[in-house]
């Protein structure tokens, strides 16, 4: 009785195939605007944090005696 072949290659993710799918889809131009907003929309996410921890220190400093 023979083993199973191996598979030589990696099953892809689902991130992946939506990578792939994307990109047969839409043109490079679009690609680099989508990625460009989406990486945008996280420096806003991590400004907003910056901001509440920043809010946050000062209020506890104008707290103490």
């Amino acid at each position: 009785m023979q083993a199973a072949p191996v598979r030589a290659t990696a099953i892809p993710s689902f991130a992946d195939a939506l990578r792939v799918v994307e990109s047969v889809l839409m043109s490079g131009g679009q690609r680099t605007a989508r990625r460009n907003a989406w990486n945008s929309v996280l420096e806003d996410r991590r400004r907003a944090k910056d901001r509440v921890e920043a809010l946050r220190v000062l209020e506890q400093a104008a707290t103490r005696p």
